[in-house]
């Protein structure tokens, strides 16, 4: 009898790994946190080899299609005069398409929305894991891919294996196309634009509109602006709307008004004009702080670890999605092709171990100015 797969978090990890592992012949189950489901919430992602061979995989490569493609690099200096151009094309692909597309993928009587997991325990036939709610599900393995606050994290490398914050963080804003200012537009639109400054600096370029659309007029301008934040200074910015401090993130209507007041003045103080339009242009502006963890270990007995439940790499490398990919292409080569259950495994972790760790180190490289 095939084993029975949990799988904790329902994002595009999760996804990933569901895919492939029903296919494969498991009988697979996914739980989410979330109750009103994660559409909505992506911007563009840079596609890796990873994701491509994914997409091929799965037989559905015109998703990599779905992308708005940028032709140069910019670089531009405090008064908006571009400093250095670079060709480079480059395409974004949709989150939002690609999380819709595997979400289709998983039976609806598979993905159980509305599950936060508080729980994990070892029983001498599998894995039980319990969820705020009160219920419990019972697996023979129980695979964590529920991110960076992951709860399942504890259960493989201990309660106090937490990501550690690197001194800075992104906000974030997601611009529908003609809301943004003309002059701006003319500047930033189908080039990768970027301004470095101490200790800061800010990026932008288009993506699909939220349903996919890559027509003109019917895309986004997704700007991301790093800065640095001490810790008291974090809190106060990650505390929400209704005076709770959250760990990670605030997403889209979730951040004060005032603290976003003070984000947008300081933009139009610090940067050139065409990025302070955008900044102004987003009235839901959300943020992230940004972190680094590496463990020990991705497995312990019946619990493995995948994506950002395992590590956590700073956006700079632009590897996320295609860390996800990689684990979950590796977990289903090992447990298909390895027998038994616990040498699968092990064969996993020894593969993705070193991997996650390259890709850390890198992001780790990658914001030394900024750190």
């Amino acid at each position: 009898m095939s084993p029975r797969i949990l799988i904790v978090g329902g994002s595009i990890g999760g996804l990933f790994a569901a895919v492939l592992l029903e296919r494969a012949g498991f009988d697979v189950t996914v739980t989410e946190r979330s109750v009103h489901g994660l559409e909505g919430r992506g911007a563009g992602l840079v596609a890796q080899r990873e994701v491509f061979a994914m997409l091929r995989e799965v037989g559905i490569e015109h998703v990599a299609r779905v992308g708005v493609t940028a032709q140069e690099r910019i670089y531009l200096d405090r008064e908006g005069g571009i400093i250095h151009r670079q060709h480079m094309p480059q395409t974004q692909l949709s989150w939002d398409v690609l999380f819709r597309t595997f979400r289709d993928l998983v039976p609806d009587d598979r993905y159980r929305k509305g599950l936060r997991a508080v729980n994990v325990a070892r029983e001498s036939d599998g894995v039980r894991v319990r969820f705020a709610d009160g219920s419990e599900e019972r697996a023979d393995l129980v695979i964590g891919a529920d991110g960076v606050g992951s709860t399942i994290r504890g259960a493989v490398v201990g309660p106090d294996s937490v990501p550690e914050y690197v001194g800075y963080a992104t906000w974030r804003g997601l611009v529908p196309e003609a809301q943004v200012p003309p002059e701006a537009a003319r500047q930033l639109f189908e080039r990768f634009a970027f301004y470095e400054m101490p200790g800061s600096h800010i990026l932008g370029y288009l993506v699909p509109g939220p349903d996919g659309s890559t027509a003109v007029g019917q895309r986004r301008y997704n700007w991301v602006w790093y800065r640095r934040y001490a810790p008291d200074a974090l809190d106060a910015v990650l505390t929400d709307v209704d005076g709770g401090r959250r760990p990670f993130s605030l997403a889209p209507g979730r951040v004060r008004p005032e603290t976003a007041d003070v984000m947008r003045a300081d933009a139009a103080r610090l940067l050139p004009p065409a990025f302070a339009a955008v900044v102004k242009a987003e009235p839901k502006p959300f943020i992230h702080a940004i972190f680094d963890y590496a463990p020990v270990h991705m497995v312990a007995d019946r619990i493995a670890l995948l994506g950002d439940a395992a590590f956590v790499a700073r956006p700079h490398t632009a590897m996320g999605v295609a860390k996800a990919a990689g684990d979950a292409f590796a977990l289903r080569d090992a447990l298909r092709d390895v027998s038994g259950l616990d040498a699968a495994l092990a064969t996993y972790e020894a593969e993705r171990l070193p991997a996650g760790r390259a890709i850390v180190t890198y992001g780790q490289q990658l914001g030394r100015s900024l750190g």
